[in-house]
Order: structure tokens, then C-alpha cells, then sequence
């Protein structure tokens, strides 16, 4: 939250891409910044608003790679990876584009994403076991496809009330590609960490903070 709030210049206004339920704009806005959101998720947004505080965000709801908001914003903002959501190259890039036309000359773009270690996949394969009780177990099953930088995985609980299955599709990301694609859209990397507390990038990082200046 420091490392948000410290990016924002008086009276600058701000843009989180899928805001969800304001786990992380509620709280910058209880500093007094002025924060707006993005979400895809009519229900998302109906447990914001019900929030204390949630009604003074305004919220559009609708897809972050194309959705049109009133800018201009001083930063935006994509946590836990949620870009990797968005599950092809050009969607990716159309997000980017999205968030540059508005914000201001020299705003700010901060991307948090983790970096993918494909050794974990076995012939394109993962399962691992997340959780084991006596009558239950959670399962994940992965498969990679190398080409498309695509992860297809199924989260499968197994209990006395039956099985649940969790499907979910992800598109990851190296930095160098997100740097091309803020480059394409008219932006520059700024700043990388490791973490939200600044800590360097390195070759061993499994995850980064990316900042991206608006040119």
C-alpha cells in the first residue's frame, strides 16, 4: 500500500484494473486519494459498493483490455497477476494500450506479476497436492503449453460431499515481453523490484514489480 500511495502526486487521481472488491482501493482511498476502478465482475463490484467506503469508488464495469474510462490519471495499477488473465498476446497488449491513452504525460503503470518457472512441468505436465485431510484432498492439475505461454489448470477438491472442480486459464508473461509491449504502447520501464518493499530484481526472482512511465 506504501509503495502505491507513495506514486501518487497531490490531487492525482488513480485507476486500479480489476478492482474486485477494493481490497487494495479502499484503502488508498481512505488516505483521501482519489481512486476509480475497472471490473469485469457485476457481483464484484455490488460486495465493493456495499463495503463501508465502497461507494466512493467509482467503478466501470466491463473487460480492462478495452472498457472506456475518463482520464486523465496520474497512475494505474494491475496487481496479483491478473493481467495473465487475459489469456492471449494481443489482449495483453491491448490492455496496455488501454491504460496509456489515459493517463497523463508521465503517469504511471505498476504491473505485479510472477515469473513462470516451466522446470516445474514434467513433459508439459504438473499435479501437486494442496491440501489433505482425512475425508478430503485438493488436487492441481497443470498443463503447459510452451508456445502460447499458456497454463490450463484444474483444481479439483475431493470430499465426503462429492468433487468440486476449479477451472482456470492463465497467460504468463517474461519482463522483457511486458517491456515491449509498454514500449508499444507508448510507455517505458521506470522502475523493477522484487517486491513491494523495493528489494532488488535478480536473475533469481520468481516475481516483479514493474513500474511504467507514460512518454
Amino acid at each position: 500500500m506504501e509503495f502505491l500511495a507513495g506514486l501518487v502526486p497531490d490531487g492525482g487521481r488513480v485507476l486500479e484494473l480489476a478492482v474486485g472488491t477494493g481490497r487494495i482501493a479502499l484503502p488508498l482511498a481512505a488516505r483521501g486519494i482519489a481512486v476509480e476502478g475497472i471490473e469485469g465482475s457485476p457481483a464484484m463490484v455490488e460486495r465493493l459498493r456495499a463495503k463501508p467506503g465502497g461507494a466512493a469508488v467509482p467503478t466501470t464495469v466491463g473487460d480492462m483490455a478495452e472498457v472506456a474510462v475518463t482520464g486523465p490519471f496520474q497512475l494505474s495499477y494491475l496487481v496479483f497477476n491478473t493481467l495473465f488473465n487475459l489469456v492471449t498476446q494481443q489482449r495483453q497488449l491491448d490492455c496496455f494500450h488501454n491504460v496509456a491513452k489515459v493517463l497523463a504525460p508521465g503517469g504511471l503503470f505498476v504491473l505485479e506479476c510472477f515469473i513462470q518457472d516451466v522446470s516445474e512441468f514434467d513433459r508439459g505436465q504438473r499435479v501437486a497436492t494442496r491440501a489433505l485431510t482425512e475425508d478430503s484432498v485438493k488436487l492441481e492439475y497443470q498443463l503447459h503449453d510452451p508456445v502460447e505461454q499458456t497454463v490450463t489448470y484444474q483444481r479439483v477438491r475431493i470430499g465426503a460431499d462429492g468433487i468440486t472442480l476449479s477451472p482456470l486459464r492463465l497467460r504468463y508473461c517474461w519482463p522483457s515481453e511486458l517491456d515491449l509491449m509498454a514500449r508499444l504502447a507508448g510507455m517505458r520501464l521506470r522502475e523493477r523490484y522484487d517486491h513491494w518493499d523495493r528489494s532488488p530484481f535478480t536473475t533469481a526472482s520468481r516475481r516483479h514489480v514493474s513500474v511504467y512511465e507514460r512518454i
